[in-house]
């Protein structure tokens, strides 16, 4: 039996974390590419804006999928230290790494499928809500517009190339392996924290704001459905729900048989108030492949916050 080989780039995140324990289960020879983990086909650690290195490993694996999770990221309660570096390094990773692969796989490898995760940040402010693969890509912040020129260079390779080069474009998804700089396991965490009196408060901001939260462990399930589709295409990969801050934090805070009315403060500074409410349409993407969400925005909460309590 022949197991697809597979690279991941982006590796050690947490989608690629969850891709690589899918892939391994499924017995797929995997090749990881992380920032300073060594790549055993090479040697070494792969520089992604290396064109050269990057068409060596592709020449050399000749890989049935590639996977693209890199990406250069801030969440939003973050503050920008420079909008020059900000794009250098979005368009860097978002744009110019994928790119590199996306030619290494024209010239050695074109009977490649390839993944491109995008995000729901592609939308900007949509006019219409839910969104899905018909909405407007009109960016607002640096991490959409790298994105956005993300699923253009994938279109290219596909209309110019024939390359199966498909995207998702992903909303929110989270797990236990979320960063703590993200506002689900920043809550999870604080829960924690404050349930065995380590802590006392949990400062957020807009508690009215609204995200349509997945499980990422559903969102990998569907890159590789996305991936064995009969042709490539963009595809939105959401619940199509909304739930406010304030409700992730009472949800998360009841499990631990807290009410955090008494423990969480709202500071609007630390978060841009009229963000929009991005809802996504996964219609299509159940059309061609069957993928429906597993498991719903309780039940994500409760395993993150049990995670948590069992660290501490």
């Amino acid at each position: 039996m022949t197991h697809r080989k597979v690279i991941v780039v982006g590796s050690r995140g947490q989608d690629g974390t969850l891709l690589c324990r899918q892939l391994a289960d499924r017995r797929c020879n995997v090749i990881e590419v992380a920032r300073n983990l060594a790549v055993p086909a090479i040697g070494k650690a792969l520089d992604i804006l290396d064109a050269d290195a990057v068409t060596r490993l592709v020449g050399t694996a000749a890989p049935d999928e590639i996977y693209y999770l890199a990406a250069h990221h801030q969440s939003a309660e973050e503050k920008i230290a420079g909008e020059a570096s900000l794009f250098r390094d979005s368009l860097n990773v978002n744009v110019m790494g994928l790119v590199n692969f996306l030619d290494a796989a024209r010239l050695h490898a074109p009977q490649c499928r390839i993944f491109y995760a995008a995000s729901s940040h592609v939308f900007g402010t949509p006019s219409s809500s839910p969104q899905d693969e018909s909405t407007p890509l009109n960016p607002e912040n640096v991490y959409g517009i790298a994105k956005t020129a993300g699923i253009h260079a994938c279109r290219y390779f596909r209309r110019q190339h024939g390359l199966f080069a498909a995207t998702g474009i992903l909303f929110n998804h989270e797990s236990v392996l979320r960063d703590a700089k993200f506002l689900s396991r920043k809550v999870a965490v604080a829960v924690a924290r404050i349930r065995q009196g380590k802590a006392d408060q949990l400062v957020l901001g807009n508690l009215e704001a609204r995200v349509d939260w997945g499980y990422a462990p559903d969102y990998v399930e569907a890159m590789q459905r996305i991936l064995a589709a009969d042709q490539p295409g963009d595809f939105v990969v959401a619940t199509g729900e909304t739930h406010s801050v304030r409700e992730l934090a009472e949800k998360a805070f009841a499990h631990a048989g807290l009410d955090y009315r008494n423990y969480v403060q709202a500071d609007a500074s630390l978060v841009d108030a009229s963000r929009p409410v991005l809802a996504g349409n996964s219609a299509r993407l159940n059309g061609v492949t069957g993928w429906v969400p597993t498991k719903s925005f309780d039940e994500m909460i409760v395993e993150l916050v049990d995670h948590e309590l069992g660290q501490a």
